[in-house]
Formats: structure tokens, C-alpha cells, sequence
């Protein structure tokens, strides 16, 4: 058994893969959406793996960002309250994977940011850091100090205090019948990230003792850091292949396929199912990586916030698809401005798609790639 199940997330990102045999299934929940969407929707899907008689295997959080943790921040903090009060708990969880602030950016680049946030804060009139990027480090601490007090284990198939990159992933991990297979973050791109971090703290810590009152906002930071340091996925049951890309880059995509030497001699990869890195940004996503990149099904994550998913990202995916002639499903979980604009100016039937937009009251749709 192999299916997606992909749940209303808004604007954010949440999925649950579920494996092994119908009558003792497995999952593995990769993201958890922003707060509301707990509540609202994952909770649902997650009872209903629990009285299929499955629980997580893993949960995933591909990076720190409110859209992708905040969801999961919710269970577990049910989970510990359940627990303290000996109630039955929501899902077991068996491991995480999940790369802190530190982790990703490095101890040094954690300390001087921490220590640049106290200056400012104290300092009147200067503007405070981008609360976003310190939302984020917190609650990448905070789901690492849920896990310690729910015993659950992180990072344990790739050794302590160290992050999860395509070096430190050079086998696939097995879940019975699911190969996971990491393709990002690089060492290499973590070590970018990392160089950009301390030219902007260099040039913060040298404003302060000027006593400037004009701090630049770490805007090109704040994106940098979350979004490229994504954990990525490729999962293969039964053969059949989900590629999970987070809000990385689809060149970051395809770096990680080469390393993990996973491109045909053409540099092509088919997939069944795409998901669209970043929500299906154009930003992070070039009309050559669908061309190299093919999918039977494409999966987009978005509700029309940040003009996502672009109608660009859209049309490229039905143009490379029809010149390809390739029939493919889109599967979006709200309809949007591109959305409806991609169906007037790209009619289905001359382009050889199907768009699937989630109903409004449905908590997931579900893609079967193996019964």
C-alpha cells in the first residue's frame, strides 16, 4: 500500500504518507501547516490513521517556518497534556526528523543573533529584528524540547547535534515497504547560509556601536534560511515515487538528485507525484525543471496568500506537460486567482490536464498509488 494523503493546509504545507499493508498501515506525516489547520484539519486525519490502527513512523518538519511547524507545535503539545493526565493520546510517534536554528545556521551565527535581539530590544527607537525570524528559531526550539519530554528521538539515524543533509544520507532509510531517500539541504548550501547569516550580523553588531538607529531588516535573511535549508524528500513504495520538495529551490532539487545519482544519463527524472516546491512559487521554480522533471500528478499547497500558487508555475506545468504530450492531474487545496485564470486561458481540453481542487469541506484528498 502507498498513498498521499494531502491535507487543507492553507497556505502552509501538510501531508501524511501512509504505507505497509491495509490491515497494520503505517505514515509518516511530513509538515503541519499553520496553527488553525490542527484543529481544523490534521487532528481529523491523523484519528482516523489511528483507528485504521496505524501511527507515524516519523514525523517530518522540513523546516522552520510558521506555515510548515506551527500545526505540529499543536500536537505536540496535546500529546504532553494527554500524556500528564493518562489519556489516550491523539497518534503515537515513533522518531523526528528536524534540523534546528543552530543546526542549520550554526552555533556561532545562533549565539550573536540571540545576543543582537537583547541589544535591540533594549535600545529605544531602534527597530526591533523581523519577528518571523525569531518566531521561527523559538519554535524550532520548542518542538525540539516537546520531543525530549515526549521521549521521542530526533536525528537518530544521522548522529547527535548534526543535521540532516544529502551527506549525512547517503543510504535510503526503510520503512517496510517506504524508501526515503533525503535530497536537501547540502552541506554545501548550509555553509552558504551560514556565510550569508554572519555578513548581515557583521553589519548589524557595527550599526549598534554607532548607536545608528537605521538596523537593516534581514528580509533577504529571514527567506533564506527557512526556505533553503528545506529538508527534501524522495519516497518510493511498491514502485511507485513521491517527490517532496519543501520550499527549497528546484535547483536545490535537482543538485540533490545528481548527488544522490538518482538522474537518467539525459539528467531526467519521472515521478508520480510532484510537489511543487514553496507552494508553487515562480520564485522557486524554472520552466527547465519541469522539463527535466516530469510527473504523472503535480501537488500544490496554497490558498492565493503571496499571489500563490503563481499562474507562471501553473502554465508551465500544462505547456511542458502538452509538449511533452503528457496527460497530467493537478491537485490544488483551494481554488485561487491562478486557478481559475490557468482554466480560461489554458482550457483542459486543449492542454490534455485534469485540475482536482479540494472541496471546501473535505480535511484531505487522498492519491492511491498502490492499494
Amino acid at each position: 500500500m502507498f498513498k498521499l494523503h494531502i491535507v487543507q493546509a492553507d497556505h502552509g504545507d501538510c501531508y501524511l504518507i501512509e504505507y505497509g499493508e491495509a490491515c497494520a498501515p503505517r505514515a509518516v506525516l511530513v509538515d503541519g501547516g499553520p496553527a488553525p489547520i490542527y484543529d481544523q484539519h490534521l487532528r481529523h486525519a491523523l484519528e482516523e490513521q489511528r483507528e485504521r490502527g496505524g501511527k507515524l513512523s516519523l514525523m517530518v518538519l522540513t523546516h522552520i517556518d510558521d506555515d510548515h511547524i506551527a500545526g505540529l507545535l499543536k500536537l505536540m503539545t496535546e500529546l504532553r497534556h494527554q500524556r500528564m493526565a493518562g489519556l489516550a493520546e491523539t497518534i503515537g510517534i515513533e522518531q523526528i526528523w528536524h534540523n534546528t536554528f543552530s543546526q542549520v545556521a550554526g552555533d556561532e551565527v545562533e549565539q550573536r543573533f540571540a545576543a543582537l535581539a537583547r541589544q535591540v530590544s533594549g535600545k529605544r527607537g531602534l527597530s526591533p529584528l523581523p519577528d518571523e525570524t525569531s518566531r521561527s528559531v523559538r519554535q524550532g526550539d520548542e518542538l525540539t524540547q516537546h520531543a525530549v519530554a515526549l521521549r521521542i528521538p530526533i536525528n537518530a539515524a544521522f548522529g547527535p547535534y548534526a543535521p540532516i543533509t544529502v551527506e549525512k544520507a547517503q543510504q535510503p532509510t526503510v520503512f517496510d515497504n517506504l524508501t526515503l531517500r533525503v535530497l536537501g539541504p547540502s552541506q554545501r548550501m548550509l555553509e552558504k547560509l551560514r556565510k550569508a547569516w554572519l555578513k548581515w550580523l557583521r553589519t548589524q553588531e557595527k550599526r549598534l556601536q554607532a548607536d545608528t538607529r537605521d538596523l537593516v531588516e534581514a528580509v533577504d535573511i529571514d527567506q533564506s534560511v527557512p526556505n533553503l535549508s528545506s529538508i527534501m524528500l524522495l519516497a518510493e513504495a511498491d514502485g511507485k515515487t513521491i517527490l517532496l520538495t519543501g520550499d527549497g529551490t528546484s535547483d536545490q532539487v535537482l543538485q540533490g538528485l545528481q548527488q544522490a545519482n538518482l538522474l537518467g544519463i539525459d539528467g531526467r527524472l519521472h515521478v508520480d507525484i510532484l510537489k511543487l516546491p514553496h507552494h508553487g512559487s515562480q520564485r522557486n521554480v524554472k520552466k527547465s525543471f519541469l522539463t527535466r522533471i516530469t510527473a504523472d500528478h503535480y501537488i500544490i499547497s496554497a490558498n492565493g496568500l503571496h499571489h500563490n500558487p503563481d499562474f507562471t508555475t501553473l502554465r508551465w506545468i500544462v505547456e511542458t506537460a502538452k509538449a511533452g504530450k503528457r496527460a497530467v492531474d493537478i491537485y490544488v487545496t483551494n481554488a485561487t486567482d491562478s486557478t481559475r485564470q490557468l482554466t480560461l486561458d489554458y482550457p483542459s481540453a486543449r492542454y490534455g490536464y485534469r485540475l482536482h481542487i479540494m472541496p471546501p469541506e473535505a480535511h484531505a484528498m487522498t492519491l492511491a498509488l498502490a492499494e
